[in-house]
């Protein structure tokens, strides 16, 4: 992801455009800008000219005192890294944040002074690319934005919604608590008609804050075996003791190991894994995600310290992927998506219902109403589809966990 700090001194509208469509069509992944007052409502024009393909909008943040809007987007199109790293770092970066290319070196050539080692190599007749050290900083960048982006949208999103509150005429705001997935935070972009305050939490955590009345709704994924489903309702039964709850289905998601391309080609199963003591990667031990993956061990009979797994735990599907993408570790485990999103190989080990769950004494049903509508919506749909791994479930569809128990058998 780019990070752009964009303030207008003049009224350079033709550059902003001009730079934001050469990023929707150039950039990796997203890009974030950072915007002051005088070049919002440009950028509002040249997004709104692109409208169809936009994911995020807004948040605020504060800048040596200043306020700016963040505007974060997915692009149509996601070059590999080489070209962000190569000529696209080189003539872009520069002219974002309002310095000259020539500056831009300058820059570089501090870094390495200061660290003692080249953050980029030039070579005769192939241009420049980013050094061993270059790539190792350009890979943390990886890993902190996806540990720490879900985070930062879970309080902008609080943020935003204390914000919305104190507005005249603001729309009726649904609390969902949720396990991070790809599906699940399109809900905010695509409602209309209500606000949803999309906070992420473990399912502990959600189920809890759900039956504290501290959310309207939360997140419940169920494996499609049923077996493996009869033990994770088990898991959390403390949390869903009466007959209350009703669950919305939303989508299937395939979640299996994560490996580099071109390595481990020999890992095929969990006893590979097991065998082998390559490096695993954890999602935290809270995770809905973690207790699928130890209970596919118990399943099989694999004791679960026989995986070689390092110290470190992360808490999304995307900073598993980044940390085995980097080279932090061999293996790891999570969705499709997040394996297509770090070009990683992918081994299927289970499906899932991944669900919306409410009690029904406490949610109105016009609140029910318009979540369901959003949920079955032809342009989320086409969005799900369009997810690596991920599969529409009769989205909106209320159900019971004896219902869909019915179903599997």
């Amino acid at each position: 992801m780019l990070l752009l700090l964009l303030e207008l001194k003049d009224r350079r509208c033709e550059f902003v455009r001009q730079l934001v469509k050469f990023l929707w069509s150039h950039s990796p992944d997203r890009f974030v800008v950072y915007a002051n007052r005088r070049a919002t409502r440009t950028i509002a024009q040249a997004i709104h000219r692109l409208e169809g393909e936009l994911v995020v909008c807004c948040g605020l943040v504060v800048v040596n005192t200043q306020l700016f809007l963040n505007v974060s987007f997915k692009c149509a199109a996601t070059p590999g890294l080489t070209s962000f790293r190569t000529a696209y770092f080189q003539q872009v970066a520069a002219a974002a944040v309002g310095i000259s290319y020539r500056h831009a070196w300058n820059l570089l050539n501090r870094g390495t002074d200061i660290l003692g080692m080249p953050l980029v190599i030039m070579r005769k007749g192939q241009g420049s690319q980013l050094s061993a050290l270059g790539e190792k900083l350009l890979w943390a960048e990886h890993r902190v934005t996806a540990r720490l982006g879900p985070q930062i949208d879970s309080m902008t999103a609080e943020l935003n919604d204390q914000i919305q509150q104190l507005l005249a005429g603001v729309k009726p705001t649904l609390r969902l608590h949720a396990s991070h997935g790809y599906a699940v935070a399109l809900l905010p972009e695509l409602s209309e008609r209500i606000n949803i305050n999309l906070q992420y939490r473990n399912p502990e955590e959600a189920l809890s804050a759900l039956n504290r009345g501290e959310c309207d709704i939360a997140s419940f994924h169920l494996p499609t075996c049923p077996s493996l489903a009869q033990q994770i309702i088990s898991h959390y039964k403390k949390h869903l003791s009466d007959n209350d709850h009703r669950l919305i289905r939303f989508v299937t998601r395939r979640e299996g190991l994560l490996m580099r391309k071109g390595e481990h080609e020999n890992i095929r199963t969990l006893q590979d894994l097991s065998a082998s003591g390559l490096s695993f990667i954890s999602r935290d031990r809270h995770s809905g995600t973690r207790v699928l993956f130890d209970l596919l061990l118990k399943q099989q009979g694999i004791a679960a310290d026989s995986i070689n797994r390092t110290s470190q735990q992360e808490f999304t599907h995307t900073a598993i992927a980044a940390f085995v993408a980097s080279g932090m570790a061999e293996v790891g485990f999570g969705v499709q998506a997040a394996a297509e999103q770090f070009n990683l190989n992918f081994i299927e080990m289970a499906s899932e219902h991944y669900m919306l769950i409410y009690r029904q004494d406490r949610l109105p049903s016009e609140a029910l109403q318009n979540l369901t509508d959003v949920m079955n919506c032809p342009a989320l749909v086409d969005r799900i589809g369009s997810i690596p791994g991920y599969e529409p479930d009769n989205p909106g569809e209320i159900t019971t966990f004896e219902a869909l128990a019915d179903n599997a058998g």
